[in-house]
């Protein structure tokens, strides 16, 4: 990987920041700007003390409730740097891997040198306030329009969101028990898979400083129901969902190789980007997937990343993949061959559930975090990635202290994943007919009881049903396999139903 000359365009993060407030005081809330301009200057400071004013691009990923059309050009003032161009990326949990990655190009295209990507959410503060009775709105604004990376777009149907899919908490369980089917696992078996997965995220965010939970904990208290540990939608409790409702921000100043010597940044603060992709899947939507046990878009992106550094997953040495529920994790170390309990780990923060997920602006958490733990370990090839909505948009990039033998953009990018997977969205119907069960979650109330089945199958012809099952046969939904059930599906309104039989 070590070259003879760099490219002088090389991108490379040289300063990054992150800030945790986990008591925060919501009658006197800190105004997003005022957090991002903190993460900002620290930024800089772990840079070597450059100053802001040498920024050229400030990316944001907008921040809820910050109610500014254009949020990156207020920021952009603030640190000094009016004229910089402002770009605002779109929603999703991918969104700072894509940030990072356009920056990168970028620069290496010659239009930006110097760059400033910050993210932030203040969930808890908000939360906070709203039991107070406060609602709280900022509007720091600056004029002209953002350029935007993508638009904003919705995760989910109308009719996902009548049938209880909607939020991922209700669809990512969607996920995760296909891929125990999949794999021809007991309730009990998977259960302890995952269990033993997460415990490991729960091991490394107890030795991060920022996060939100430093906790460890075993695998029977991530996966058993608890008075603190309430079952959310099976197979999932509450300590492996994503943890949204936090006060936390990230910054990252990236520019180029030239840029970072002008500037006079140590060469050990340098990490460079080796390469990046992203895509999304076909079929956009939960219920129109064609295999809920695959995410075929995750290698659209993951596996062009690494081929333009000239890596494979076996170079890499440190890897943070999104982990908003173990099913994402789980998908990711099937698409790309691995084994769940491969000792290099899956997570730098320690996850969304532990280290916190503040919406959209997660990545920028781990971004932050690889590029401490590469600065530790010299020469180490790095792997971050990102997902937006349901399994729906993904990201990846790669990144190392030293120089990448790079590749062209799009070198050694693989056919298309119809070759090893379908793609083609199946539509849902809703018609009286027999059909079989792909996959299912149940839902619980506050109180820890079942309220709501959800399923998704096929009709004897192939055709898609989404339908919802009647509460009084959820008992066994919980406690027995329900993949590759029969049973009858009814036409109703505004959800099919299905009885099985």
């Amino acid at each position: 990987m070590v070259l003879m000359s760099e490219d002088l365009r090389t991108p490379v993060v040289i300063g990054v920041a992150q800030r945790s407030n986990r008591h925060p005081d919501p009658t006197r809330p800190v105004k997003p700007i005022d957090l991002l301009v903190d993460v900002a200057r620290q930024a800089a400071i772990d840079a070597g003390g450059v100053s802001l004013t040498a920024v050229d691009t400030v990316v944001t990923i907008p921040v809820a409730h910050w109610e500014a059309t254009n949020q990156a050009g207020a920021l952009a003032a603030r640190i000094g740097a009016p004229e910089a161009r402002p770009v605002h990326t779109g929603n999703g949990g991918e969104a700072g891997v894509v940030g990072v990655n356009w920056l990168a190009r970028e620069i290496l295209a010659g239009r930006t040198s110097a760059a400033l990507l910050v993210g932030a959410n203040l969930m808890r503060t908000t939360e906070l306030a709203g039991r107070l009775g406060n609602v709280l709105t900022w509007s720091d604004d600056a004029p002209g329009e953002p350029h935007r990376l993508g638009r904003r777009v919705e995760g989910q149907t109308p009719l996902e969101v009548a049938a209880g899919i909607d939020k991922p908490p209700s669809g990512y369980p969607l996920f995760e028990n296909a891929l125990r089917a999949h794999y021809g696992r007991s309730l009990d078996e998977h259960l302890a898979v995952i269990g033993r997965l997460f415990a490991r995220f729960t091991d490394v965010a107890a030795a991060n400083p920022h996060a939100w939970y430093p906790t460890a904990r075993t695998a029977e208290e991530l996966v058993t129901p608890s008075p603190t540990n309430r079952m959310i939608a099976t197979p999932y409790t509450k300590y492996l969902n994503a943890i949204l409702n936090t006060d936390q921000a990230a910054a990252l100043l990236v520019t180029s190789v030239e840029r970072a010597r002008e500037l006079g940044v140590p060469e050990d603060r340098w990490v460079r980007w080796g390469g990046g992709a992203d895509a999304a899947e076909e079929a956009f939507y939960v219920s129109t997937r064609p295999d809920f046990a695959a995410t075929p878009s995750m290698l659209d992106s993951h596996l062009p990343a690494l081929a333009e550094a000239n890596v494979g997953i076996d170079d890499v040495a440190l890897i943070d993949f999104y982990s908003c529920f173990p099913a994402a994790v789980e998908m990711a170390v099937r698409m790309l061959d691995l084994d769940v309990d491969d000792p290099r780990g899956f997570t730098v923060t320690g996850g969304l559930p532990y280290a916190g997920g503040p919406a959209s602006a997660y990545t920028l958490l781990s971004l932050s975090t690889m590029t401490e733990r590469l600065r530790e370990q010299p020469g180490d090839v790095g792997l971050v990635t990102g997902n937006g909505f349901y399994l729906t948009k993904h990201a990846a990039s790669v990144w190392s202290t030293e120089p990448f033998d790079r590749r062209p953009q799009g070198w050694g990018e693989r056919p298309l994943p119809s070759t090893r997977f379908p793609t083609r969205p199946l539509e849902p119907v809703a018609r009286d007919a027999r059909g079989t069960i792909e996959t299912y979650t149940v839902r619980y109330d506050r109180e820890g009881a079942p309220e709501r089945g959800i399923v998704l199958g096929r009709y004897d012809d192939g055709a898609r049903f989404l339908a919802n099952t009647p509460v009084e046969i959820l008992a066994d939904f919980v406690t027995e396999e329900q993949i590759g059930r029969t049973g009858t599906v009814t036409a109703r309104e505004p959800v099919a139903r299905f009885d099985p039989s």
